[in-house]
């Protein structure tokens, strides 16, 4: 049986002001300070099952109350994680508490410490958005008995890993932002295969952000390799909707009208997609990040040359099933990248769209 939950003290521990908002692919936020809303259908990859097995627990229910520390509820990426938190959590009984930090910096310390102090909760799951600032509190929630796990984010300096940056944490799952680059990087140099020059216009989120930093390092690592590959514009999407890129990309039209291929979040390829068509601009290449519904229905239509998948059904499972082996037996599973198992590393083109399945609306 799970142990019995007692109030814990109290434990205060300050953190710096270091602001990482980006998240793989993000909206806005906004909710309650926490919050259980539903979140939206969702599918999972032809890698993860949408039912995930029960967790072999011995007939033995947890029953346990996590703390789920969100970036943002109103996310729908982050949504689609919490779907499947909360199904394989509640095949253990395992209770999943929201709490949304609203993309606030320095709200979820103050969250953090409230679990600590509360003796309600016995773990936490953590989006986190103000980076390598939120160690100390989570160590201090590890040293009170909660086993941690980091979803998607960050937490550390280093940006080339999944692995955690902390002591004590139980896991962290995640695909390291250099490595998404990379991956991004390489659609792009399939796709200026035989293009010379190949003009780039390249779409960040939010341009000077760590995340953002490091997609963009991946991605220019990947693309030295062909010295025809050359970016002849930049623009941010904001991770908003469509509106925001399709300003942009009007703005970078004004400026030059040579290029071949554009790249960036998949919120961001949409308004692109909308300023080309108004354009009659028919001959550029889109090259998505997020693999979300509209990104792989884009690819299969042949609107789209292709997309990095995202999985965020798949990362919610793998940090409940962590978090569940924590709770059981202390089990560390360590760093873990969902795109692992993904057929051709994530990467997404018209002649293998059909082994991926969507798990999140975008």
């Amino acid at each position: 049986m799970f142990r019995t939950r007692t109030a814990r003290p109290a434990l205060l521990v300050a953190a710096g002001a270091v602001l990482a908002l980006t998240l793989a692919a993000c909206g806005g936020g906004g909710g309650d300070a926490a919050s259980s809303s539903a979140a939206p259908e969702t599918s999972s990859s032809s890698s993860s099952s949408a039912e995930p097995a029960p967790t072999d627990n011995g007939g033995a229910p947890l029953d346990a109350k996590i703390a789920y520390l969100s970036a943002s509820s109103a996310n729908t990426w982050l949504q689609a994680s919490k779907a499947a938190m909360e199904m394989v959590g509640a095949q253990d009984g395992v209770e999943l508490v929201e709490f949304d930090a609203q993309f606030t910096p320095g709200e979820q310390a103050k969250q953090i410490q409230d679990v600590i102090a509360s003796g309600d909760y016995d773990g936490i799951i953590i989006a986190g958005i103000d980076g390598a600032a939120l160690i100390p509190d989570l160590q201090a929630a590890i040293a009170a008995g909660l086993p941690v796990v980091v979803l998607n984010q960050v937490i550390g300096e280093k940006l080339d890993t999944a692995e955690p940056q902390f002591e004590g944490a139980s896991a962290s799952v995640m695909v390291p932002p250099l490595e998404s680059g990379r991956l991004l990087g390489q659609l792009t140099l399939n796709a200026c295969e035989g293009v010379s020059p190949c003009n780039v216009v390249y779409f960040y989120g939010i341009k000077g952000t760590p995340i953002d930093t490091a997609v963009k390092m991946g991605f220019d690592e990947v693309t030295a390799a062909n010295s025809d590959i050359v970016i002849v514009a930049e623009a941010e999407g904001q991770y908003l909707g469509p509106d925001v890129a399709l300003a942009a990309m009007q703005d970078v039209m004004q400026r030059t009208k040579d290029f071949s291929v554009v790249t960036g979040p998949d919120q961001a390829m949409v308004g692109v997609e909308l300023a080309l068509t108004d354009a009659s601009v028919t001959d550029v290449k889109i090259i998505g990040f997020g693999g979300s519904e509209i990104a792989i229905a884009s690819v299969k239509d042949g609107k789209w040359y292709g997309d990095l998948f995202g999985a965020p059904y798949t990362e919610g499972e793998l940090a409940m099933q962590a978090m569940i082996a924590a709770l059981r037996d202390g089990t560390v599973t360590g760093g873990v990248n969902p795109l692992a198992d993904f057929p051709n590393g994530g990467l997404v083109t018209a002649d293998n769209v059909s082994d991926f399945t969507p798990q999140w609306a975008g």
